[in-house]
C-alpha cells in the first residue's frame, strides 16, 4: 500500500491500530505526550483499603485511575456502585467489577455528571488524577451533591519538538494539547482530531485549524475516523 498520509498521535496506540491504518495509507506517528505516574503512598493505599471495605458510589473519568488502585482491586473486590466515561474506562471499570456494578455512562465529565444528578445520588467517590477537569466535581457541588475526591495518579507533562510534518495530528486530553503546543507550532492546513469534545475545546483555544471530533471517545474509532476523512 502506498503511503499518502502522515499523522501524529500524541499518545500510544495498539500496534494492531497503527498496522490497520498503514494497510489504507495511513502512516501514524506515536508519540506519548504525557506521563501518568500512579501514587504509591502508603496513607494512600490504607485509605483506598479501607474504602473497599464501605458500599458507595465510586465516579471514574479516567481508565488511568483504574490502573493505579489494580493492587487494590486484587486484593478487594469492592461493593461499590459505580459511574463512568465510556469504551476505555469502561473496558478498565469491566477488569475489576461486574457489568451490573455499572450504573451509568457518558461520553464526557459534563454528561457523566447530569445521569448521577437524574439518579438521584447523594454523595459519590471520584476517584481521579491531579489534573482533572472541573466539569464534573463543579456540577454535582452545584446541584448539592457530595463529592469526596481522592487523587490517586499524577500526570506529567513531557513535550518534545517534531520536526516531520503531519496532515493530521490527534489529540486525546487537554493535558497533551498543553503538552504539544507548549513547544509546536502547526501549519494552517493540518488537521486536528481530538477524541472528546473538552479534548476539542482545548485545541480551539490555541488554534484556529481545523477540529474533528470523534464519535465516542475512543482511540481505534477516533483513528477510524483519521483514516475516513483523508480517504474521503
Amino acid at each position: 500500500m502506498k503511503i499518502n498520509t502522515y499523522v501524529l498521535s500524541t499518545a500510544e496506540l495498539d500496534q494492531k491500530i497503527i498496522s490497520k491504518a498503514l494497510e489504507q495509507g495511513v502512516e501514524i506517528d506515536a508519540v506519548s505526550f504525557i506521563q501518568v505516574e500512579p501514587i504509591r503512598e502508603d496513607n494512600l493505599k490504607e485509605e483506598l483499603s479501607e474504602l473497599c471495605k464501605l458500599p458507595l458510589t465510586a465516579v471514574f473519568t479516567s481508565a488511568n485511575a483504574l490502573s493505579a488502585m489494580s493492587s487494590i482491586f486484587r486484593s478487594f473486590k469492592p461493593d461499590w456502585n459505580i459511574y463512568c466515561i465510556g469504551n476505555a474506562t469502561k473496558k478498565a471499570v469491566l477488569e475489576y467489577f461486574d457489568p451490573a456494578a455499572i450504573k451509568g455512562t457518558a461520553s464526557d465529565g459534563a454528561g457523566l455528571a447530569r445521569i448521577i444528578k437524574a439518579n438521584e445520588v447523594s454523595d459519590v467517590v471520584f476517584f481521579c488524577g491531579d489534573k482533572r477537569l472541573d466539569a464534573l466535581p463543579d456540577y454535582l457541588y452545584n446541584n448539592d451533591i457530595m463529592v469526596r475526591e481522592i487523587v490517586v495518579y499524577k500526570t506529567k507533562e513531557t513535550p518534545e519538538q517534531l520536526i516531520k510534518h503531519y496532515q493530521g495530528i490527534m489529540f486525546f486530553s487537554p493535558n497533551g494539547v498543553n503538552s504539544f503546543f507548549r513547544v509546536n507550532k502547526i501549519w494552517p492546513h493540518t488537521v486536528l482530531f481530538a477524541i472528546g469534545n473538552t479534548t476539542a475545546t482545548a485545541i480551539k483555544a490555541v488554534t484556529r485549524n481545523i477540529v474533528i471530533v470523534g464519535d465516542t471517545p475512543s482511540k481505534e474509532h477516533l483513528v477510524d475516523k483519521v483514516v475516513k476523512y483523508f480517504h474521503k
